[in-house]
């Protein structure tokens, strides 16, 4: 796309079009895959052959078939191109969810939720937005569509249950198959098409480097961080379902707890956002969110059947769900050395779904066996060792991920790497001659993009 302006930071028609057009397929494919969570163990039960242990492998191995092809449909969108990787995950979604809304059997519903998961875009999309954004923009758009997932997150808790009851289960699969089918005409007619492919590690997973990932200890924390948030989030969603039924209220007005939770955990995330960037305390809130979720847990294993302490704690747990559902990709874009932030978020996304497949099946597991009360145990006995490793991790570097691209005259220069690292306010610097980029760790309150353009135009 032509850059006339490197320092323009509007965006142009161009670029809203394509945040706006990949915002809504990511949403509408997360909001079909979402709806089914908080009606699955009261609804599936109907099915033939169900069970609790099955229902939450209905839900985990959607996160299964995810995190197996997260990463190769990543990598394979650079060479059979984004848009068309985009339209075949999101057919494989059209039709594992028309198979399951076919189906009267429970391993029907399993097996058109694995073809869901294996539809695994969520890279290429982001792949897209890269090379459809410049790199002044790209961070607006990404978090974008990052706001987009918490909403269509809250959406789909509220909307589930509503549409379960007014027309079925099968409905909701009909549902999922129609957003899909809409998310492909989206992609096909709204979306721009990119010149080129250019690679970009800031969004992109870079062959050969997920060894380095995987070694970083700091990013390990952080990644068995997200893996217990959505072990959390899956076990507690196959028994929080059957223990609001008990307590009285009935699964066609279970979405005004969620209603009411989602909103007030949104209204109170938001400072607890700007006090951990502003303040610099993540280390600090991050710890807290963790000890927030015991609570939380342990209110919902206390509670037995009583309706209030439920929604005390799936109040409890919403707060800080929603709270790390937001810091946790500000820590990885963090702590990521310069140049790797692309694979580091691809292996945060694979561990995010090797949680949800974890979360499920052991959820239903302990459900079926062992009650309700075992699965808020076990979360909580998690959560307490998710505190030991939230409180070994050292408060985050407050840098934030550049690109830079280079001009030709810039990559004749040998020392360039070595001028941009000792520039203030810079901690990590590479230059990469064979995509014409360079990889900046900056701190934004010492230094930015424009200034680093300056001392490289000069250079």
């Amino acid at each position: 796309m032509n850059d006339t302006s490197l320092t323009d930071n509007i965006m142009t028609p161009r670029e809203r079009r394509a945040t706006w057009g990949l915002g809504a397929v990511f949403s509408l494919r997360m909001l079909g895959m979402f709806m089914v969570l908080p009606v699955l163990t009261t609804y599936g039960m109907a099915l033939q052959g169900a069970s609790e242990s099955l229902i939450g492998l209905a839900i985990g191995i959607y996160g299964l078939m995810q995190a197996l092809f997260q990463v190769p449909f990543g990598l394979l969108s650079d060479r059979v191109g984004r848009k068309p990787l985009i339209v075949i995950g999101l057919l494989m979604f059209v039709l594992g969810s028309v198979i399951a809304a076919l189906s009267t059997s429970i391993w029907g519903i399993i097996l058109g939720r694995a073809l869901q998961g294996a539809g695994a875009i969520s890279a290429a999309v982001m792949a897209l937005l890269s090379d459809l954004t410049r790199e002044q923009n790209r961070t607006k758009a990404m978090a974008f569509i990052g706001i987009s997932f918490g909403v269509t997150f809250a959406i789909a808790m509220v909307l589930g249950p509503i549409v379960a009851h007014a027309w079925g289960l099968q409905s909701l699969f009909w549902c999922m198959a129609l957003l899909a089918s809409l998310g492909i005409v989206i992609t096909l007619t709204l979306i721009p098409n990119a010149a080129s492919h250019a690679l970009n590690r800031e969004s992109a997973i870079v062959r050969g480097s997920i060894r380095q990932v995987l070694g970083n200890s700091r990013l390990v924390k952080l990644n068995i961080g997200i893996m217990c948030l959505h072990i959390l989030l899956m076990s507690s969603f196959v028994a929080l379902p059957r223990v609001l039924e008990q307590a009285g209220l009935p699964a066609e007005s279970h979405w005004k707890v969620y209603l009411y939770t989602m909103l007030v955990s949104f209204v109170c995330v938001l400072p607890f956002i700007i006090y951990a960037e502003v303040k610099r305390q993540m280390k600090r809130v991050f710890v807290g969110c963790i000890i927030v979720l015991f609570a939380a847990e342990v209110v919902l294993w206390m509670a037995g059947s009583q309706f209030w302490p439920i929604v005390a704690g799936v109040q409890l747990f919403f707060l800080a769900f929603n709270i790390m559902e937001a810091l946790l990709p500000s820590l990885i874009s963090k702590e990521a050395p310069a140049g790797y932030k692309g694979t580091a978020m691809g292996v945060y996304s694979t561990t995010q779904f090797i949680g949800v497949a974890i979360g499920g099946s052991m959820g239903g597991a302990l459900f079926q066996f062992h009650g309700a009360a075992w699965v808020f145990a076990a979360g909580a006995l998690l959560c307490a060792l998710w505190l030991i490793v939230g409180v070994s991790m050292k408060e985050p570097p407050y840098l934030s991920s550049l690109r830079i691209a280079l001009p030709d005259d810039a990559l004749s220069d040998a020392a360039l790497a070595q001028k941009i690292r000792i520039h203030p306010g810079v901690a990590e610097a590479i230059v990469v001659p064979e995509e014409r980029s360079a990889y900046v760790k900056i701190d934004r309150q010492k230094t930015n993009r424009q200034q680093l353009e300056a001392l490289i135009g000069q250079a």
